[in-house]
């Protein structure tokens, strides 16, 4: 499994980096941040699974952190654990009613800190909030936009897909696979940012299968986007001889050779107004169906 990763959002440069050595000593992955705006543009470049959050802050506080990602749909279903100083009831409730998911007081216990980011990002996961790898949407957050998708009169949803990871994997292996899809989880986020709407929504669904709900105007571009740099920049997690050769070369069970290109992505997109769609199975196969088409074109 990859690495869980946590942001530490703490000014105190003496408390931050103990976090980050001791969780570091446990393999996470663990970034810090000193101010509020900061954390919020980490978030942004890449999903934490989980974020470690001081409420007192140089700029914008902790509850004013955790309000915007609360109510922004990239970032809602992460993670909260307050960290402060502050040990009144009020202002552990008012934390709790932003949306946080755990509150602890300073000074703390290493162990029991330990415990609570543990309990949290596995409940997080075993109520497939979240995908393991990439730390995106997952499973029930991804068919609960959907449905709310099927109540809105413009959208876009784009289903995405990469061809030929499976080949890679046979080459490079499960970890250097998982690099692939935490760079087009960024990559896509990246887009979706530039060409986008801030309340657009990026899921991983499993395996090399992701999501885009837009606007339906912006579903082209995007999509377009997507191939363009994808096709760009997938060439770095090949060696230099299959990259400049263009294609992996795999052997088949009867010890032949077989020629596999280098990894693309396959597209389909569906707009309101194309179909009537009843419910969001329908709304899945439709959008499996339109992807197909395009991998047939490649």
């Amino acid at each position: 499994m990859s690495k869980a990763r946590i942001l530490v959002v703490e000014d105190d440069l003496d408390i931050a980096n103990l976090l980050k050595l001791y969780f570091g000593s446990l393999d996470y992955e663990v970034q810090t941040a000193t101010r509020g705006q900061e954390a919020l543009e980490r978030t942004r470049q890449q999903l934490p699974h989980l974020i470690i959050l001081d409420i007192i802050l140089p700029d914008i506080d902790g509850y004013e952190v955790c309000r915007r990602l609360r109510t922004n749909l990239r970032t809602s279903h992460i993670p909260i654990i307050f960290l402060t100083q502050r040990d009144e009831r009020s202002d552990r409730i008012a934390g709790l009613e932003l949306g946080a998911d755990d509150y602890i007081t300073k000074p703390f216990d290493i162990e029991e800190l330990r415990l609570r980011v543990q309990n949290a990002i596995r409940r997080a996961e075993r109520e497939s909030l979240t995908n393991p790898v990439t730390g995106l949407p997952s499973g029930r957050l991804i068919e609960d936009q959907l449905r709310a998708l099927l109540r809105r009169s413009d959208w876009g949803l784009l289903y995405i897909g990469i061809n030929g990871l499976d080949a890679f994997q046979e080459i490079y292996g499960f970890v250097a696979g998982d690099e692939v899809l935490r760079w087009t989880a960024m990559l896509i986020g990246e887009v979706v940012d530039e060409l986008g709407t801030p309340q657009d929504f990026i899921g991983h669904v499993g395996g090399d299968d992701f999501v885009v709900i837009t606007e339906a105007g912006r579903a082209e571009a995007i999509a377009q986007a997507l191939r363009q740099r994808f096709a760009e920049g997938v060439g770095t997690h090949y060696a230099f001889s299959d990259r400049e050769r263009g294609y992996l070369v795999l052997m088949d069970r009867e010890g032949n050779e077989k020629r596999v290109p280098l990894m693309s992505i396959a597209i389909g997109i569906i707009r309101a107004g194309d179909s009537i769609f009843n419910d969001i199975r329908e709304l899945t196969e439709i959008a499996a169906e339109a992807r197909r088409k395009e991998i047939l074109l490649l």
